[in-house]
Order: C-alpha cells, then structure tokens, then sequence
C-alpha cells in the first residue's frame, strides 16, 4: 500500500476550501479522507470515519474548541466539508465521565452538540473520537489489518507485528461501550499511534493529517506483509457438473426463488434486484473444500452485517442440463436458509428482552460453487454494495486462512449490530416506489416513445435496461434514467440478438419483470399495389420482433416463477386504419391479437399483457417528412394535424403515452386489454 498523499495537491486543497471560507484543519481533513476513502482495500460504502479537533466560531462569534467528525449518510470516497459537522468538544469529553448512556441519549446529546441544527448526524463513534487526545484520528475497516485480526490468536498476532506502536484492544460494539473503553484503556499505552480493535478495524492519529494518514499506509503495509508469509491455500472441492449453467440462466432461477409473496390475490412480491460478480478468486472460495464453515463463520467486519446479513446462501453448482433440479434445490436451500434465520432470531432475541421485531430472514449474498456469487438488494445500488462486502469477506477469509484461520466476531455480536437501531437508521426508511425492486426492459429505446417510457419506468423505481438498434442513441437515453440504466445495442428483428439482450440483462440485474415492446417503424403504400418485400420487412419489425422480444420475457418470467409483464405499443391503426397505412397497419393488427394471445395463454401463470394505442405522436416514425405527408393529406398543416385531429384539441406527446405504459404496469388485474392515448377519436375506439 502505498501513501497518496502529494503537497502540491494538499495546498489545492487548502486553497480551493478557503474560497468557501473554511480553514486549514477542515481543508486537510477533507483531503486525506478522501484519500482513505477512495481505496477500497480500506473503506467501503460509507464505513469508516475521520475526525480532526480544531476551533469553530459559534452562532454569537465566539471561538471556541470543535470536533469535525464524519457525518451519517457521507461517504469518505466523496466527502466535502458539509459532511465533518462541527460539535463543540468539551461536552462531548464531559458525557464519557458517565457510567452509563443509552443510545438515545447519546444520539440526542451529540446532536446537541452540534453548531448547526441542521448539520448530519455525527458518526456513532464521535464519543470515541472525542477522548482522544489527538488532533487528526481517522478510522478504517482495512482488509490486512481484519484478517490478521480475525483469527483465534489475532491479539497475539497483532502485538508480535506491531508492538507497543498501537494499542490492542478487544472487540466492543460501537457506540458509548466502546468510546469509555478506549477512554480508559488508551492512556495506559501513551506511545501508541494508533488502536488495533480486533475483529473491528484501525484507528491512527496525529497532530497533522498527513502523520494520521501515512501511520495508516504503514501499518496497514505492515499486515499486508505479514500475509504475504502466509503459506496455506483453500482446496478446491471438486466434483462440478461437466456443463454448468452460467449466469443468465441461473439469475432469474435464484431471483425467483428468494422473491418474497405478498399478496396472492393482487399477485405482488417482494423482489430483489441481484448484482453478479465472478473472478479467481471467488470462484477459489465458492469452489472450496471448506465453503461451508467458510461462510458460516461470519463477516469480515460486523459493520457489514445489515447489508449482507450474517451469512450467505450457498446452493448446489448449476447443472446446465438438470434445471429444473437445480431449481428445485435452490428453493429447497432457500427454505432452510429463512428457516435457520429465524432460529438465529430467536437464541438472540431474549437478550433483548424480546422487543425486537423480526427483519427479512432471506439472503443478501448467494454462492454459487463453479460460477461465483450474487449481491441481493432493493435496488442495483443496494446489490453492488452487498456483492462489494461480499466479495471482501472472501478476499479477508481466505488471507486470514492463509496463516491461520478465519473466525471473526460470532453470531451473538453479529446480532448486537444487525438489530441495532442507530446501524439500521443507515439503511432508512423512506417508502419505496411504485416499481421499486422490478427490472423492465424497453424496446425501441433511444428515442420517442420508447425514451420516454424507459424514464418514467425508472423516475418509479424500476431497474431499466434499454434495448435499441442504435446503440449511441441507447445510451443517451439511458443518461436521463439513473445511474444504473443498462444501454444495450440490439435489433429486434434479429431473434438472436434479443435472445442476447434478455441474457444480458439478466446476468446484470438477475431477471425481468416487466417488458414494454415499443421498436416500430411506419411503412406506406396502397395495399393492392405494394410490393411484398415492404409488406414483409414492416411485419418482420412490427410484428415478428415483438413476438421475439415476447418469448424471450416469458421464459424468464417462467424461470422467476413471480408472473411478469408484458406492454406493447400497438397503435390506432391496428382498429382504425388509415389509407395508403396498410404495410402498417396490418402487423399493428396481427400484433394487437399477439398480445391477446399471450393474456390467454400465459394468464395462469399470473403473466399480464396490455397494450397502448396511441395516435400522432412527434417520434422517428414519421421521419423523412412522413409527418408532413400525412397532414398534407387531409388538408393540414403540421400542428393542426397533431393538435387539432383529436376531440379535446391537445397534442399527445411520448410522455403521454409513456405515463399510460406506467399505468399498465401498476394495474395487476388488467390483462388483455387496450389503454387508447390519442387525445380522443370515436373511429378508433374500441367496441
């Protein structure tokens, strides 16, 4: 590991935080934060903090001594001065004299503290921060450093390494415990520069930012060394499957499998998004001899219980040709893991004096020997982060079983921090969307109609993956969606590429939920005298590609076993047709059956099909001055043809259409059914 840190970039800093009027001490504490937060070997997702003791001026103007501490929700990678609230420093010492304070006291106290009101929570270990004498602190969960410490001899390998240089301190749940401890244990080790808290992490201090960074850089050096001597390796189990399935076949089968029912009646689960990550190194874990204790032992850190839980889900190794019985196993394994959850609940609940409620007892992390392991969250964000821990407890594991073996904190401590109500707050508990945890795909998706929908799918919490022949165009659509929208380029028309997408976007996300088929394009010609190439190429897109796009949702919908949702566009023409719009209208026509076809067909297996039939709207269909022509033809201008053609005189718009297709999706008794969107026109209403 090597030290960031540069002067010239330290004094940028300096000088880009005073322009905002922030001195030096912020200045600094916010760049080697981030210099510690940008490296994942040290800090993840929102772990870890900092904190430095300088002077802050009060709302009268008055001087006085401050901590600077990370604030709830502010990520060290990414942090600005905002996210080190100010409190004033004295009371927070005077609060470690007591014996004893809830965590509702000490939360409340800390936010009394706080020089502006308004400012985050500070970090649950400011108390601890606060009763050291030192300057800078700063605090990390250090991959090294766990797994030399989580080991039944860590304290022992810990003080060989490090010596009297840091403190060794048993594992204590954050919070006042922990800060009292450290209050009264550190000033027996005066020379230390740094703590060692076992199991846990690293503390390093100085009287500069740099001096508390680099003691960081070292010591972590330190044990990253000490695991380089480290002579045994995990064996591998052997006995694979001679084909496995790979990743997009077996995502929608575990997807399906830990989806949560909640109301048979309305047809509604409870669905995870999964995040899939594969490399040597955990398929050398997933694949071991000892996977089991492996990863019944527990987390790297307790900090990332209430992300991944306690343990991960570990099923058989896929067969590609056994399925179903893979399928069958893994509900089989789900079942038991949900069980063995709520026995974990209830051996630690009493401690409690069983006041605590319950939380989902299905897993965050799945294993899969021979493919490699899957994130499980509410979201792609959620996911990434669960896959992210799950993939250092592994990297820790198997360093830490490389000079002896892996055992961090157990169950009950496990337990402590999971159903701890301040670790909890960190998740929130604002509602969820409407499409929250629902994975759609959108056909035609870089432009138009099909733009739109993809941003109003996702502006309601449904995972995005757009679907376009243009690629480029894809993916600027897919700018306005979210961060975790997946472009892909893809031709309906060719059923191998959609096969290719649907793989795709379940290898990304783990399934599909709901698909809106929207890829057309408009074709002319009096029907008698067209010639068949145009009449085919128009059924070939209008047609045949949405049956495509259809076959390849319904057998994921098939495999996830939680119903699904199919949405196509399908147009006022396949009621009402227009003159010289047959090549058109035609497939429109056909494809308005095909959706009454999949409603009948697949209704049992609680997998909806509707339709939209929108009317005039300003998208690339009409490119080429089709548009044009058509108002030409009777005798309009453009805007009177898009405004005045319809009974309310209003222009529809894709955002129009898109806001129906989001309806449909939110309306889990309606199938085989059509939502007319064209301002209002009696000939093309349906009977």
């Amino acid at each position: 590991m090597q030290s960031r840190w540069t002067d010239a970039e330290a004094e940028a800093a300096v000088a880009r935080h005073a322009e905002k009027g922030i001195g030096r001490d912020l200045a600094l504490r916010v760049y080697t934060t981030r210099l510690l937060g940008g490296d994942p070997r040290l800090v993840l997702h929102g772990g870890g903090n900092t904190s430095v003791k300088t002077e802050a001026r009060d709302t009268i103007g008055e001087s006085v001594p401050v901590l600077c501490v990370k604030g709830s929700g502010w990520d060290m990678g990414t942090i600005e001065a905002p996210g080190l609230p100010a409190l004033r420093l004295e009371p927070l010492r005077k609060a470690l004299k007591l014996d004893k304070m809830s965590d509702e006291d000490m939360v409340a106290w800390q936010r009394n503290c706080l020089l502006d009101p308004a400012a985050p929570n500070p970090s649950v270990e400011t108390l601890l921060h606060a009763g050291l004498p030192h300057k800078f602190v700063d605090h990390t969960h250090a991959n090294a450093v766990l797994a030399i410490s989580d080991q039944p001899e860590g304290e022992a390998i810990c003080r060989s390494l490090y010596g009297d240089r840091l403190a060794i301190l048993p594992y204590v749940m954050p919070g006042f415990d922990l800060a009292r401890q450290i209050a009264r244990e550190f000033p027996k080790t005066p020379k230390a520069e740094g703590i060692v808290l076992l199991r846990h992490g690293i503390f390093t201090m100085g009287e500069t930012a740099r001096e508390a960074y680099e003691r960081m850089i070292e010591f972590v050096t330190m044990a990253e060394r000490r695991l380089e001597q480290g002579k045994r390796r995990l064996v591998a189990a052997g006995g694979l499957p001679a084909r496995l399935a790979g990743a997009a076949e077996i995502g929608p089968i575990l997807r399906g499998a830990v989806a949560e029912s909640i109301d048979d009646n309305e047809g509604t689960y409870r669905r995870q998004v999964m995040e899939f990550r594969t490399s040597p190194q955990i398929l050398d874990y997933v694949g071991s001899g000892e996977l089991v204790r492996l990863s019944r032992a527990g987390v790297a850190t307790p900090d990332h219980v209430i992300r991944t839980k306690g343990a991960p889900l570990v099923v058989p190794a896929p067969d590609a040709d056994q399925l179903e019985a893979f399928a069958q196993g893994v509900k089989q394994a789900v079942a038991a893991y949900a069980e063995d959850y709520r026995g974990y609940f209830a051996r630690h609940n009493p401690r409690h004096g069983g006041a605590k409620k319950i939380l989902d007892p299905r897993p965050r992390v799945i294993l899969v020997p021979g493919v490699g392991l899957y994130g499980l969250g509410a979201g792609a964000k959620d996911a990434a982060i669960a896959a992210d821990l799950a993939e250092t407890t592994i990297e820790v594991a198997i360093a830490a079983e490389s000079i002896g073996r892996f055992q961090p904190v157990g169950e009950a401590d496990l337990f402590d921090v999971e159903y701890w109500s301040l670790e909890q707050a960190k998740l929130g508990k604002g509602g969820e969307k409407a499409l929250a945890r629902q994975v759609a795909v959108v056909t035609g998706a870089g432009s138009g109609i099909g733009a739109a929908t993809a941003k109003a799918l996702a502006a309601e919490g449904a995972e995005v993956v757009l679907l376009d022949r243009d690629a480029d165009a894809a993916k600027t659509a897919a700018k306005a969606c979210g961060g975790t929208a997946l472009a892909l380029g893809c031709d309906v028309t060719d059923r191998a590429q959609v096969e290719r997408a649907f793989a795709q976007a379940c290898a990304r996300f783990g399934g599909v939920d709901l698909v809106v088929s929207n890829a057309g394009a408009a074709w002319q010609g009096r029907i008698g005298e067209v010639g068949d190439k145009a009449l085919r190429d128009s059924f070939e897109l209008n047609f045949f590609s949405h049956q495509s796009v259809a076959q390849a949702a319904v057998r994921v919908f098939k495999a996830q076993a939680t119903g699904g949702n199919l949405l196509f566009n399908i147009s006022k023409q396949a009621v009402n047709p227009g003159a010289d719009f047959g090549p058109y209208g035609l497939p429109k026509a056909a494809l308005l059956f095909l959706m009454r076809q999949y409603a009948l067909d697949y209704g049992s297996l609680g997998i909806r099909a509707n339709g939209v039939n929108a009317d005039r709207i300003r998208t690339n269909i009409f490119a080429g001055g089709l548009l044009e022509q058509r108002a030409k033809a009777r005798g309009m201008t453009v805007e009177q043809y898009m405004r005045d053609g319809n009974l309310l005189r209003r222009e529809v718009t894709a955002a129009d259409v898109a806001r129906a297709f989001v309806q449909l999706a939110l309306s889990p008794k309606t199938t085989g059914a059509i939502l007319t969107v064209d301002g209002g026109n009696i000939a093309a209403a349906l009977r």
